[in-house]
């Protein structure tokens, strides 16, 4: 796969909330941990509840 500049990848980000509804986010990063770390600094809810995520999935870009 290839990857973008600084070495990033493309991380879609899925998690449930509160109503049970599933949501995603995007998020270029160097791996699936950083873009977990990303999702909860950007996201309230799952730097609340983090184990709400489902699934942490890179992307093709």
């Amino acid at each position: 796969m290839s990857t973008t500049t600084e070495g990033r990848t493309p991380y879609t980000v899925r998690h449930k909330n509160s109503n049970g509804e599933k949501l995603e986010s995007c998020f270029y990063a160097s791996d699936a941990y950083e873009a977990r770390l990303l999702a909860m600094e950007f996201n309230a809810y799952i730097k609340q509840h983090p184990n709400c995520i489902d699934s942490i999935l890179q992307t093709k870009a």
